[in-house]
């Protein structure tokens, strides 16, 4: 009898810490089947725009329907490439410019299949799951983000 996987949380909130990406990492040293890790890490600018430059970003989702798209991509790349293991977080809430709002981590027995499955991983992210960044000026303005 199979069991169906159900949708892990994928948010964060705030950023994302050097320390837990750093504990990600770490917790691989035992699999010693992977020869490869591909690793995104999506980080806020401090863009100059029209009103001023960008201190931070401010995310939301509409969170059940980002999960479940989450795990509809993420059951599709597992089926695509070879992966040993895929790890996916991304933050809610506000990020400063500067710190880590993504962080995308595949690996497999082979770099390749880890770099090629990233790299998808990442861009279907950014253009199907309902996440919303708007960016804070340092005028006290806001502007919504749109995802590129």
């Amino acid at each position: 009898m199979e069991t169906k996987r159900s949708p892990k949380n994928i948010f964060v909130q705030g950023p994302i810490s050097p320390e837990s990406i750093a504990k990600s990492i770490a917790n691989h040293s035992s699999k010693t089947d992977i020869g490869g890790h591909s690793i995104f890490l999506g980080q806020v600018r401090a863009d100059e725009k029209e009103g001023g430059k960008v201190t931070a970003i401010e995310y939301t989702a509409y969170e059940e329907m980002a999960l479940e798209k989450a795990f509809e991509i993420r059951e599709a790349i597992f089926a695509k490439y070879p992966l040993s293991c895929m790890h996916i977080y991304h933050s809610l809430g506000e990020v400063k410019a500067g710190e880590i709002c993504l962080f995308v981590f595949t690996s497999s027995k082979h770099r390749k299949a880890a770099i090629d499955a990233c790299e998808e991983l990442v861009e279907r992210i950014k253009k199907e799951v309902p996440v919303w960044g708007k960016e804070l000026i340092d005028n006290d303005g806001s502007v919504w983000k749109e995802n590129v």
